[in-house]
């Protein structure tokens, strides 16, 4: 990695297929990131086993979050993409940050109250210390920037405590991160049935996924609800059509759009063909991913020389930062 450009840091857990809010959410910035940045984007394997201990399937979810990521521009030349496991200076990162991680402070965490109530019987250290081990993950590289959704911005704060106290206890060695978007470009995908935005745990019935099948998707899209539709000209759309408009500006053209929204303010809207136009649109957009992820998934000798390429560019970058947390610590004892 070139080491000039500013550095990228973000982690994709291994659970679950990619959906259409994941694409426009995520990864598209992160296709647009590579260009700009030193980026480092890991499969974070590790973080799954807090909530995963069963591993059965890990490896077909490590290979498939790996293929559809490239499948949607994510080019392993230009970026460093890896698993979290096959890093092993991350671990000895995460124990000694732990020393510098509060009982108090981890058991306060948004995530960790929703995990215990989701899983009283699974209340593991892992899931505790887990902002400690995901602050590990982004200064292992010493990332200036995280892309994160809302929903993460507390473990970010917490991760820039870790290296004041780190910088401040034993000297200064990491940048604080800090949150990285594209603004006004961030892109709420909302769901089908009008609830909400698309989630991978949420209803599947109403997210569409990558690897969707043609029909699959025009079956989902043609129940996407819808009423009588408008009985004055120019009336405002209520959420669940404004929704459909929505899912429409991702994938169809302006031209398609626009008849649309002049047969609604006219009146004239049928609901049936605008959601056929966007099922097929849809199909038009998701079939050559899902092609592409086939196509890379059948290739295990591809999958493998992505995770040693990613792998060996993410280790030159945690070797050299922990070289200086041993010497600033004063574990160079030779």
């Amino acid at each position: 990695m070139s080491g000039k450009k500013e550095i990228v840091m973000s982690g994709i857990r291994p659970t679950g297929f990619l959906h259409l809010g994941n694409y426009f959410g995520a990864i598209r910035n992160y296709v647009r990131m590579q260009e700009d940045f030193d980026c480092y984007f890991m499969v974070a394997d590790l973080h799954s086993l807090t909530t995963h201990p069963d591993t059965k399937q890990l490896k077909a979810n490590v290979h498939r979050v790996l293929a559809e990521n490239i499948a949607c521009g994510l080019d392993p030349d230009k970026v460093a993409l890896y698993c979290q496991s096959h890093v092993y200076e991350t671990s000895e990162l995460y124990l000694y940050l732990n020393m510098l991680a509060y009982k108090g402070e981890l058991e306060k965490t948004t995530t960790f109250k929703d995990k215990v109530r989701q899983n009283p019987e699974n209340v593991n250290a892992g899931l505790l210390t887990y902002p400690v081990l995901q602050a590990a993950d982004i200064i292992l590289h010493r990332a200036k920037y995280v892309p994160v959704g809302k929903d993460q911005e507390q473990h970010l704060e917490m991760a820039r405590n870790y290296v004041n106290r780190f910088n401040h206890r034993y000297g200064k060695v990491f940048p604080e991160p800090l949150a990285f978007n594209y603004g006004s470009n961030l892109v709420k995908v909302p769901s089908l049935d009008g609830t909400g935005k698309m989630s991978k745990s949420e209803n599947q019935n109403a997210t569409l996924y990558l690897a969707d099948e043609d029909d699959v998707i025009r079956k989902k899209v043609m129940k996407a609800k819808t009423d009588a539709g408008p009985a004055e000209p120019n009336t405002p759309k209520p959420d669940y059509i404004e929704n459909i408009f929505d899912l429409m500006r991702l994938v169809s053209s302006e031209e398609v759009i626009g008849k649309f929204e002049q047969d609604y303010n006219s009146c004239a809207i049928r609901y049936g063909d605008m959601k056929k136009q966007l099922a097929e649109d849809m199909v038009n957009f998701i079939s050559p991913i899902r092609n592409k992820v086939n196509a890379i998934l059948n290739d295990e000798k591809y999958l493998r020389l992505v995770m040693e390429q990613g792998a060996e560019k993410a280790r030159i970058s945690a070797k050299a930062t922990m070289l200086l947390v041993r010497e600033v610590m004063g574990l160079n004892y030779f």
